[in-house]
């Protein structure tokens, strides 16, 4: 008998997150560190083996290496499997055609050999770039329950912000009958998440056809889902309620992390009933020294403390020598905060240093402007970043 599994997720995780600027000059956003230990890809992941999803493709195009160098054989969310698990799936010549992917539903459409190595019944198709806690198997019990060719998962967003999303326009019985995609007027204020489960064989059948339509944007919000509704297929919404954020923007991933911090975070990566898998790099212990103060933060592995660390997340290795002040910040691995300087409503990448007195950001009590510094660069010692600047490069700057 031939093997197989209920359902195939796949894993859109080629996105440039150009709106990220600094930080993804040289990684794709699923990429990006997040919340001193993680990755957002550690989401959808983490949401796949939790929901008892084991077979994942994921498919990458830009800046691909280290993404798919930290997924590797899947090891860390249990999706090293010999029948299943985790696969990575850039775009790649075939005889009859090959292309780059040309939108979401071309991503998919060019792996359907992928998914029909494992006849599903079921394709859980999945965004790359948010981050949440969501319980899939559920979302698929109630696709079946209601019979649907197609459903969304949906959450309400404030009415101001709806027109970035594409809106769902829904029946009493959750049934859609109108999706727009980012209106300039939306009627309503359900957005879809980016997050839809389809049958596979009418899925298969649908990308086709856009495969064939000449003009199509080859995009699932763009095309396949208002050719499925206007022709006539079931669809329905799911509700989700639960946190959800799209850290597309400097400021939303600023935003996200700092939801993790306080006694009572918005957002809770600690559920031991929803563990957040990640690759976890080999590191010594913390090291708090004694001149060290840090208040309601987040410090991982290898970190060493000899400043004060304020309301703030420090990822892999990072040091922040005396008389440094890093407050209401990011802080990737490896970078270096020197002595006397100040860091304040930052986001700093990767491998970076801060010299001896330079000022990043802004003190001051009205809204925050994100400071962004991008990998592998040196600010000199006492030079100035402003609030809602963005460096790509090594920064002299004016001395104080």
């Amino acid at each position: 008998m031939r093997r197989k599994k209920e359902c195939v997720a796949m894993l859109l995780a080629g996105g440039q997150g150009s709106r990220l600027y600094a930080l993804t000059n040289e990684v794709a956003k699923p990429a990006v560190g997040y919340g001193a230990k993680y990755r957002i890809i550690d989401f959808p992941l983490s949401n796949c083996i939790n929901s008892g999803i084991d077979t994942v493709g994921v498919l990458t195009q830009y800046e691909p290496l280290e993404l798919n160098e930290y997924i590797g054989n899947g090891q860390p969310w249990d999706l090293d499997r010999a029948f299943g698990g985790v696969h990575i799936l850039p775009p790649y010549q075939a005889k009859k055609k090959s292309s780059w992917y040309e939108g979401t539903a071309s991503a998919v459409f060019q792996n359907v050999g992928f998914m029909k190595q494992y006849s599903p019944d079921y394709i859980l198709v999945l965004s790359g770039d948010h981050i949440y806690k969501m319980n899939y198997a559920k979302m698929l019990r109630e696709h079946i329950r209601t019979g649907a060719d197609c459903t969304i998962a949906a959450i309400e967003v404030p009415q101001k912000e709806a027109s970035r999303f594409g809106i769902l326009n829904v029946r009493p019985d959750g049934s859609i009958y109108e999706f727009e995609e980012k209106p300039k007027e939306p009627k309503g204020n359900l957005a879809s998440m980016g997050i839809y489960i389809f049958g596979a064989e009418k899925l298969y059948r649908y990308l086709e056809e856009d495969d064939k339509t000449p003009g199509s944007g080859r995009d699932f919000g763009k095309d396949v889902l208002p050719a499925m509704l206007k022709a006539g297929e079931k669809m329905f919404s799911y509700r989700f309620s639960g946190y959800w954020k799209d850290v597309g923007t400097i400021e939303s991933l600023w935003e996200a992390n700092m939801d993790l911090l306080g006694e009572e975070p918005v957002f809770n990566v600690g559920d031991p009933d929803w563990r957040i898998q990640s690759r976890n790099p080999n590191a010594p212990p913390e090291y708090l020294g004694q001149t060290a103060r840090v208040e309601n933060s987040m410090i991982a592995l290898g970190c060493e403390i000899d400043g004060t660390v304020e309301n703030s997340l420090l990822a892999t290795g990072v040091i922040v020598e005396e008389g440094a002040l890093v407050k209401d910040s990011v802080v990737m691995a490896g970078s270096v905060i020197r002595r006397g300087a100040l860091v304040e409503s930052a986001i700093i990448a990767e491998n970076v240093t801060v010299r001896e007195g330079a000022r990043i950001g802004e003190r001051n009590g009205g809204a925050k402007k994100i400071a962004v510094l991008g990998r592998n660069i040196t600010v000199s010692a006492g030079a100035k970043v402003g609030g809602g600047q963005i460096l790509e490069g090594d920064f002299k700057g004016e001395n104080e």
